[in-house]
């Protein structure tokens, strides 16, 4: 095997780990530290069918939770449809670079307030799921990441732990599904993507039973709170990656992003558990909204 190989696998299974344990977080951890040896055109339509079954897997592990939540997020569905149709077309011309470079600013206020405790539920989820829906299915099948933003969404709308692991599965097999299709159409599957995947799956397979171990061993707010903080960490370090790459900021300079990010997100969680540990983590803090 190749060192590039090798580092796919290690990066692959610690993903898998944190995928299986949060419900999300395989593209977010992936696609930013692969890209280092790849492009976008080879590791996409490697990870996309991947996906499908990882998502479905998830889906399945929460099919208790899915009748709850199932009609809250439809809007989110039938809004992917159409923005996985623009994104595919924009895969080729648009750059992926300045597409997760604005994200990740957009993103990144937003899970640190999220963080700090911070939630403003939208009292019309159909109208804003739809337009929600269609900028996930253009950021998913233009770079593969969806997590964060989906997480930072339903964790607004205080769902509990099981109903958020059930509606992400949902989501995310639906835009990884349509993704899948829309790629075949649009002819983007080559046979250098699909090489990949012998070397992505043994990783998968071993790492999510491992991550959802983990997690059923968590209270459900301090699931939360570190979905939050897995959130602020990766968009930092992919804000830095983005902004090295486009040369915004040069060399490992860029970085400083990222240090400031765990900075502040180290006080916050401090803050959290020395609350929790005192007992000052209300009951309206810990249940839906």
């Amino acid at each position: 095997m190749t060192d590039a190989q090798i580092a796919l696998i290690a990066i692959t299974f610690g993903a898998a780990i944190v995928n299986g344990a949060l419900g999300y977080g395989f593209s977010s951890i992936t696609v930013p530290l692969a890209l280092l040896f790849m492009t976008n055109r080879v590791l996409n339509p490697a990870l996309v069918p991947i996906e499908v079954v990882l998502n479905a897997y998830v889906l399945w592990v929460n099919r208790d939770a899915l009748a709850n939540v199932w009609r809250r997020v439809l809007p989110v569905v039938i809004g992917l449809a159409p923005g996985v149709a623009l994104g595919t077309m924009m895969v080729s011309q648009v750059s992926p670079g300045w597409l997760k470079f604005v994200t990740f600013l957009l993103l990144l206020p937003l899970i640190l307030l999220q963080a700090a405790g911070y939630r403003r539920p939208l009292k019309s989820e159909k109208v804003g799921g739809l337009f929600f829906g269609g900028g996930v299915g253009v950021l998913y099948s233009v770079t593969t990441i969806s997590g964060p933003p989906l997480a930072v969404a339903l964790s607004n709308q205080g769902l509990t732990k099981k109903d958020f692991r059930a509606a992400l599965g949902f989501i995310r097999l639906a835009e990884s599904s349509f993704t899948a299709v829309a790629y075949y159409f649009a002819g983007i599957y080559t046979l250098q993507s699909f090489k990949l995947i012998p070397f992505i799956f043994p990783s998968i397979v071993v790492g999510v039973p491992l991550g959802s171990f983990i997690i059923h061993r968590m209270a459900p707010e301090t699931f939360r709170r570190i979905c939050m903080s897995f959130d602020a960490w990766i968009v930092g370090f992919g804000l830095s990656s983005v902004l090295r790459d486009l040369k915004v900021i040069q060399g490992p300079l860029a970085y400083s992003v990222m240090a400031i990010v765990i900075a502040i997100d180290l006080v916050l969680l401090y803050r959290f558990f020395r609350a929790k540990k005192a007992g000052g983590v209300s009951a309206s803090a810990v249940s839906p909204a």
